[in-house]
Formats: structure tokens, sequence, C-alpha cells
């Protein structure tokens, strides 16, 4: 068996990465290859520092390992970006780690760059730390050591009790956290962006905004929900209602507060359009580590958060005071859902400071009791999912479902819920919670403003519960509206009609219910030809205030329109067809009466129709069929809830004395008097004085009561103003530690700066004494190389002279030679021609032309013949091939024959032999018949012979029959020899067959009939 240290595991830890750039609806993962083993991480949000925190470990003996490192095997890591809505995965780059560099020993982790990166401009990094651990388990005698604390890792998300995941439940709507048996407490996770300033310092002169208008919008992701605010127009002085977006979880304390402690910052996003101008980090990680028990008191992080510009470095710390920055007041607050809400410390306290050209203060974050439950706020705009594919994480403003819950997230200014019964449920029980704010709706169309801000009320000490307002205009609402509830359900689209699957998104908007925002399902779901599709997240309510009249005008008048839109990832949206609902339907449709949870009577009618799709454009062509349902509710009238009543107003009429019944007085004797005291005057002023001391003992107590009311309001404001004032102390004390310490920074930064200045002007003058020096000395060199260069360019001079004299008396003397060379050539030339004319007349030239000729010749058939020979060589090698074709033809047909004839031979000898045999059957057949006759003759002629008497002189006829007849009996033994013979050389017979054994009798039988001469001749 192995030792314990001989199992290793290979352990690669992929912690974060760095340089990449943010895609929304993207996610990373890292695939690890090693030994044709492959590991992954778990997908992350694919962002600028993706947080991966894995580790991959391989199993292996240090003998593999020391194979592997002779090898020089590789670990690869490859980093994949997966589209989440297509599940496209596409390779960003790869990483290539040397085994051999895998030491024992733990070493700090190290930023490896991604080869062949997709995002060349960025230059993405990892950073890993690789080890080699002994592999416990292998030995199971080892004692198991206990369990090790968690890695020590930046937001690692792997805890001693395994992974935490958020896994969303629907139908409650509400997501669960950990084991559910265990974590049974309800939680409720807000996040409230109330406020901004200063968001002009994020335009720029070069920034390029949207093409699709100049709305400006917030936008975050909680927990995968995309989440918008109300867009506004104005960044100088922006304007918007303040938002709160709401998580339901079901968990326990200690794991919420693990799970938060490690969720990375919440990114906040200023956006115009599709681009983000800004980004600012809320720490969400700081509620998990609050000591307070959240069933007493809630967790809370607020405050004015830097906005960054897009693109450019967090500076740690600012060198501009927060005052001067952009910034985005958030609060985020963390509560259990049974407890009583709490006031949210100093939210209301959470407003920037007002430059000096600008006075008006900014709107101020809603605490949890204003901004929980339907009555929480205004109808805003819904939200909108980012398109996947944006360069950008910012979606259109305006765009959304907020007919359900986006994921287990209730955007609380928004009306909706995915089930309108479980909405009207949630908002009896919190209107107990709280009951400080009336309920109130809007007035659709008649109301400009879709904003209302609750009227304060007093309780019974007279302190304004309504201390938090919004900053918007007040709306009258007519003692005659009514409360109404509209929903509408996009159930299915079928009988598409186009020659493309279509990504389908329906689109609607409704200015009568109080937003001018369009609605959209999501996410695009695939319709293809033939099919019914249902939509998901398709369902929408809306809660508004109106007059009767004015709701079924509107609706007789105004259709509701959908448009069906198909979305392409490389391209712009498309606008397939449209749909009119005529909402004057449901107003026909039966009433329906069902009970409020108070025992209120109110009423509902709903209607469901199938509705042709039709192309744009006037056109009447049908692209699809749309399946919906509507519902009207009828709630009744709005009524503000009823106010308090102090105890003062409870005294207020007197108590009536008590008056008995008048006692006669006893009849008087004769000239005796009655006593005062018995009078019923005495009485009635006794009664009188008892009832003003009651009456001044229920005032002294009704006094001290009062007093006492009025007495805890004042210390609870005073309490309450010095938390505040502390909370402002605290506040300041912090910006001027802050600036006292840029200030010190400041100060150290110029002393250095001087000493780094007094050092670069003693440098300078060095350098200046050294680079006079260089110069003079570099003249110097420059004169003496002028100098030398001179000098050798005179001797040059000369030389090139004394060259040349050279080359023109060796010119001359070469030209006399090439004179002298030409009066031999033509000499020679002359008797050259004479030669030729003597040779052409003598006949060995003729001779030789003919020689030539012939060579010629011989020269053309030597070529013919090569090219004779070689078509011969190729038709002798096709006559070969196809004399072997033929010979194996013939082989073929030889085979084919002879088994033929094999065959042939076969039935032909089993016909021969059956013809053999039945030949001898009847030759048999003919000896015994032959046999039977002479039988029959030598039968008669003996009884011939018995009737005769013998005659004188004359021999019997039987010794007459063998001395005549001893030829035949040889002749007729020798046929019986030969043809037992025949039948046996046939193979069919055996001595043991009756004919043979018949033959072999006769033969006997004629054998015992011949004389002894003849027996000893046949044998």
């Amino acid at each position: 068996m192995a030792s314990k240290s001989d199992h290793l595991l290979i352990v690669v830890s992929i912690l974060e990465g760095r340089h990449f750039p943010k895609i929304p609806r993207q996610t990373l993962t890292v695939q690890a290859k090693f030994d044709g083993e492959q590991l992954f991480t778990d997908p992350v949000d694919h962002r600028e520092q993706p947080q991966f925190c894995t580790e991959l470990a391989w199993e292996l003996d240090r003998r593999t390992l020391h194979q592997h490192r002779l090898q020089r095997t590789p670990i690869k890591l490859q980093c994949f970006a997966v589209d989440s809505t297509t599940s496209q995965r596409e390779c960003v780059g790869y990483i290539i780690l040397d085994l051999r560099s895998i030491t024992e020993v733990k070493q700090p982790p190290k930023w490896f760059p991604l080869l062949s990166s997709k995002y060349t401009k960025l230059k993405p990094e990892l950073l890993l730390a690789m080890v080699l651990e002994n592999d416990e388990k292998q030995n199971p005698e080892a004692p198991k050591p206990r369990e090790a604390p968690p890695r020590q890792g930046k937001n690692c998300s792997l805890v001693a009790m395994g992974k935490l995941q958020l896994v969303l439940n629907e139908e409650e709507g509400y997501h669960q956290l950990g084991n559910a048996d265990s974590c049974t407490d309800m939680f409720v996770l807000s996040v409230t962006v109330a406020c901004a300033s200063k968001l002009e310092q994020l335009i720029g002169q070069t920034t390029r905004l949207s093409t699709e208008g100049t709305d400006f919008f917030f936008y975050y992701t909680l927990f995968g929900n995309d989440i918008t605010s109300e867009p506004f127009q104005n960044v100088v002085t922006p304007s918007f209602e303040p938002e709160r977006a709401s998580v339901r979880i079901r968990s326990n304390e200690k794991v919420l507060r693990t799970y938060l402690s490690q969720q990375p910052n919440l990114e906040i996003h200023l956006c115009c359009g599709s681009h983000s101008l800004g980004s600012a980090e809320v720490s969400l990680s700081t509620l998990g580590l609050t000591s307070t028990p959240l069933s007493t008191h809630q967790a809370t992080v607020e405050g004015a958060f830097v906005l960054h510009p897009q693109g450019q470095s967090k500076p740690n710390p600012p060198s501009v005071p927060t005052d001067l920055q952009p910034t985005v007041g958030v609060s985020v607050t963390l509560r259990k859902e049974t407890a009583p809400p709490q006031e949210a410390g100093n939210a209301h306290q959470m407003v920037q400071g007002a430059e000096a050209t600008d006075e008006r203060p900014l709107s101020p974050v809603l605490p949890p009791a204003m901004a929980a439950g339907p009555s929480a706020g205004p109808l805003a705009p819904a939200t909108l999912a980012p398109r996947s594919g944006s360069p950008s994480p910012c979606p259109p403003p305006g765009g959304g479902s907020p007919g359900h819950r986006l994921g287990g997230v209730t955007n609380e200014a928004v009306h909706t819920e995915s089930d309108a019964e479980s909405l009207r449920g949630e908002e009896e029980e919190e209107e107990d919670e709280e009951e400080q704010l009336p309920r109130t709706n809007l007035l659709p169309e008649a109301c400009p403003s879709t904003s209302v801000a609750p009227p304060a009320q007093s309780n019974a000490d007279g302190d304004p519960q309504g201390s938090v307002s919004v900053s918007a205009p007040k709306v009258a609402i007519p003692p005659s509206a009514h409360h109404y509830c509209f929903s509408m359900d996009l159930r299915s689209v079928r009988d598409l009609n186009t020659g493309f699957p279509v990504n389908c998104t329906l689109r609607y908007a409704y200015q009568f219910f109080g937003s001018a925002a369009p609605i959209m399902t999501s996410p695009p779901v695939e319709v293809k030809r033939g099919t019914e599709v249902f939509l998901p997240q398709s369902y929408c309510a809306f809660d508004f205030a109106a007059l009767p009249q004015q709701l079924q005008d509107t609706f007789l008048r105004v259709p509701l329109v959908v448009e069906m839109w198909h979305r392409d990832v490389s391209s712009r949206d498309v606008l397939l067809g449209t749909a009119s609902i005529q909402l004057s339907h449901l107003l026909t449709a039966e009433r329906r009466r069902f009970m409020g949870p108070a025992g209120q009577q109110h009423w509902r009618q709903s209607h469901t129709q199938r509705l042709a799709v039709l192309k744009t454009h006037g056109s009447s062509e049908k692209v699809a069929e749309l399946s919906y349902v509507t519902t009207l509710e009828d709630l009744g009238l709005v009524r503000d809830k009823d106010i308090l009543v102090s105890d003062s107003s409870l005294s207020g009429n007197p108590v009536q004395p008590i008056s008995g019944g008048a006692v006669a007085p006893p009849a008087a004797s004769h000239g005796g008097l009655t006593e005062p005291r018995e009078t019923p005057e005495y009485r009635a002023a006794l009664e009188l004085e008892m009832w003003k001391e009651m009456q001044e003992d229920l005032f002294d107590d009704q006094l001290k009561r009062r007093e006492l009311s009025h007495m805890q309001a004042l210390a609870e404001e005073w309490r309450k103003r010095d938390r505040e004032r502390e909370a402002l102390v605290k506040k300041k004390e912090q910006e001027y530690n802050l600036l006292e310490e840029q200030l010190q920074k400041t100060l150290a930064e110029l002393e250095k700066r001087e000493k780094n200045l007094a050092h670069a002007e003693l440098e300078t003058q060095r350098l200046q004494r050294e680079l006079r020096a260089e110069h003079e000395f570099s003249v110097r060199e420059v004169q003496n190389s002028g100098r030398r260069l001179r000098e050798d360019c005179e001797h040059q001079v000369e030389l090139e002279r004394a060259k040349i004299r050279q080359l023109e008396e060796e010119n001359a003397r070469l030209q006399q030679q090439l004179l002298d060379a030409d009066s031999k050539h033509k000499l020679l030339q002359k008797d050259f021609q004479l030669f030729r004319e003597q040779q052409n007349t003598r006949p060995e030239v003729r001779l030789q032309s003919e020689v030539n000729l012939l060579r010629l010749e011989k020269v053309e058939l030597e070529r013919k013949l090569e090219t004779t020979t070689k078509s011969k060589l190729h038709y002798k090698q096709q006559w070969g091939r196809a004399l072997k074709e033929l010979a194996r033809f013939k082989q073929r047909e030889q085979e084919n024959a002879m088994s033929r004839l094999k065959k042939q031979q076969q039935e032909l000898e089993q016909m021969r032999l059956r013809y053999l045999a039945a030949e001898e059957k009847e030759a048999v057949k003919t000896d015994k018949n032959e046999l039977e006759d002479i039988r029959n003759e030598l039968n008669k002629l003996k009884q011939q012979e018995a009737k005769q008497p013998w005659r004188g002189g004359e021999a019997p006829v039987s010794v007459l029959l063998v001395g005549a007849g001893g030829e035949s009996v040889d002749d007729h033994l020798s046929r019986l020899l030969e043809e037992r013979d025949t039948l046996l050389r046939t193979g069919v017979y055996t001595h043991e067959d009756r004919i043979i054994s018949e033959l072999s009798r006769q033969i006997q039988d004629a054998m015992s009939q011949r004389p002894p001469s003849h027996t000893s001749a046949a044998h």
C-alpha cells in the first residue's frame, strides 16, 4: 500500500479577473483541461472584475506526476463567455500552466494574461494560485482532521456549510436561501434610490448621448433582476419620484448574514438611453456584519454615494470632497417581515447639500414604513430589463413588465403582483402596520402629475406621523371617484404567418392608467409556424382612481394597442404587427360580486378573447393570433382612513350629576323645627360640591395624562433631534477628518515635491556641467576627425591620379594590340574564304552533304522507331493486361465448367449406377426365369424317363445331357461369375446383398453339376 504522502492533489485556485468588459446578458466560466479530464467553474457575471473563487483539483500519485513533468503535460485554462438567453458559448482566451512550476509550498497568487484574447484592447487577466496538496482521503487508516475553516479569498462564495444560492419560489413570491426546513423566517431587503446631485459633471464635452432621447434614469441589478427608476430630463436639478425595490427572502438570520457578507457591491448606473454615464457602488456585505438582531431592529446602509464616470478608475481615497462630486442618495435596509416596521434611522435626513445656485433641496429617502405596501407611493412607470447584446449595462427606460414580481423583486412604486388576489391580501395585511398613511390613488388624465403626497396625520399627543414626505405635487381626489384595479394577462400566441421563427415580445401602453411608459413581456419567447406558445411573465395589473363616467368614456373611445416585436441580437428590433383590444367589452361583461378583506362589497368583470395581430401600415394581412384575458375590479369609493381621536376629546362631554330621589321630609311635630342638613337645598349643595370635587379630580388626572403625553412627545422629539445632531456632528467630523487627512497628505506631497525639485536642480546643474564637457570634447573630436579626413582625401586624390595615368598608358597599349589583331583577322578571313572555295569543288564535300542528309533521315527514322517502340510497348502492355484478363476469364470459365462437369459426372454416375442396378435386377430376374424353365424341362424329362422303359444299348438321358451339355454348363458358370464380379465392382452391392448371395448359390449349384475334371479346371 502506498504511503500517505504518495497520493497528491493538484489544486488550481481561480480567484478573480480584471480588465474584462461589462456585458449584462453574459456570464463567464473557466474550463480546465489536464490529462484528458475537464473541470468547470460556476458561471459568474460578465463584469470588470469577475469573482470566480473556485478551486479545481486533480488526483494523482507521485510517479504519475513525475511522468507528466517529464512529458511536460500542460494545464490549459479556457475562459468562455456564455449568453444567458441563447446559451451560446464563445472562447475569449486561454492560459497554459506549466506543471513543473507547481510545488508543495504554497505560493502567493499571480496574475496571468489571457492569450489570444477576444478583448485585445483591455488585455484581461486571471488571478491564479497553484499548489500540490497531500490527498488525505486515500489513507483510510489515517485520522480524519477537523473541518478546516473556509479559505481566505476575495468575496469567496464557498462557505463551510456549502455554497449558498437563492432559489426563486414564483408561486409564493419569495427567494429561498438555505435549507427549507430550518430556514423559515421571512426577511425583506429593500433598495431605495431617493435623490441625486451634481449629475451635470458626468456629461463631458466628448460624451455622446443616446439618440433615443434625452431622458436620464438610474439602473441597477438586484439579485439578477434589472431595476430602473423613473426617467427625468434635467440633470442640473434632477427631480424623480423615490422608488423602492424589495426582495422577500426566506431564510434564517445566520445564513442570511453569511450570504450578504459574501455579496459583491451593488452597482447603480446613471444611464441615458442605453449608455452608462457613471456608476456608484453600495456595499451589501455591511448588512451582514451588523451585530444587532434583525428581529428587533433593521440593518441599514444609507448615504450619498459618489458616481464615478464610466471607464475611469475610482480614486482611493477620493481627491475631491464628496460635496463637490456627483452623488446619488441610496438607502438599503434589511428587516424581518414579521417585526413591526422601524424608522429608517436618519434616512429622512439624507439630503445632499445643494449648491449656491440651487436652493431647491433634493428629495429625501423614503423610510420603509412609507414605502411598504401598495400604497407606498405614486403609480410610477414600470421598469424594463436591458436588451441582450447592448454595449452598455443600461436598459432603455420605461419598458418592462410590472405585472409580475420581476423574479421575486417587488418595485413598490408599481402596484402589481403575479396574482391580483394575493396582492390585495398583502395590502390588507400591511394596512394594519402602516395606519399613519391614507390609501390614496391617482385620477388618470384628470391629474397631469402621476404622484401623490399623503397628508400629515397627528396622533394623540400631537406628533405628526408623516414626518417624511415625497417631493411631488399634491393631487386632490374627487369624493365620487372609485378605486379601480385593471389587470391584463397576455396568455399565448399562435398561427404565426412569417417565413422565419420569431423571438416574440409584446408591448403596449395606456396612459389612462397613470403611466405613459410602455409595458413589455420579458424574456422574449421563440414562436414557430404551426405552434402555440404561452407567454411567461405577461400578467400586469394597474391600481388607479377615476370617475365611473370618465372610465366608461375612455374605454369606449380609446382602444389598447398591443405591438408584436421580433427581437434580434444582431440587428434592430422589428415591429411585426399590432392588435387593437377594445376595452369596452369589459363594460358589457357580467358583473360578479366578491367580498373584500374587511367585508366590503366589490365588483369584478372579466373578458377573454382571441384577437388577430395585423401587419402595420393599414394592411389587413394576419401575422398571428393573440389570446388575452382582461379583468376590471371596482373596489368602491376612494376613502381616507379614520384619524385617531385624542383622549381629551373623549372627556369633552361633562358627566351628568348623580341625582338621587328627593326624600320627603318627615312630618314635623307641632312646634318642632327642621334640621338644616336635612333640607333639599343642603343636599343639592352637597351633591354639587361633590360633583365639583370629582370634576376637579378628573380634570387633574386629564391634565396629568396630557402633560405626561406631551412630555413624552417632547422627550422623544428631543432624543430624535439629539440623534440627528449627533449624526450631523459625526458626519461633519468625518468630513473634517477627511479634509484634514487630505490636507496633510497634500502638505506631505508638497514637501516631497520641494525635496524632489531641489534634488532635480542639483542633478540638472551636474548634467549641465557634464553636457558642456561632453560638448567641448565632441568639438575637439570633430576638428581632429575633420583634419584627418582632409589628409586622407588628399592622399586618396594623389593615388587616384597615379592610377589614371597608368590606365591611360595601358589603354594606349591595348589599342595598338587591337589594331594588330584586326589586321591579322582580315588576313585569316581571306585565307578561310579561299579554303572554303577549294573545299566546295572537291567530291568529299558532296559526300559529306549526303552523309548529313542520311544522318538526318537516320535521326528521323530513329525517332519514328522510338515512337513505334513506345506504342508497341504500350500495346504490348495493353495486350498483356488483356491476356491476363482473358486468362482470368478462361480460368473462371474452366472452374465453372469443371464444377458443372463434376456435377454432371456425379449425376451421370448416379444415373449409371441406378441403370446398372436396374439392369442387374432385370438380368437376375431373367436368369431366375431361365433356371425355372430349365428345372421345369428337367422335371418333364425325368418324368418322361421314368415313364419310358430302357432300351438296350441306349444310355440314360441325364448322362447324355452331361456328356453333351458340358460345354453349356461351363458357359453358364462363366456368365454367372462375370455378372457377380461386375456387380461387385460397381460398389453398389456387397457380398451380403441378396442378389450376390443368390448368384453365389447358383454358381455353387453349377459347379456341383460339372464333372470333376471341369470343376478342377474352374477352380
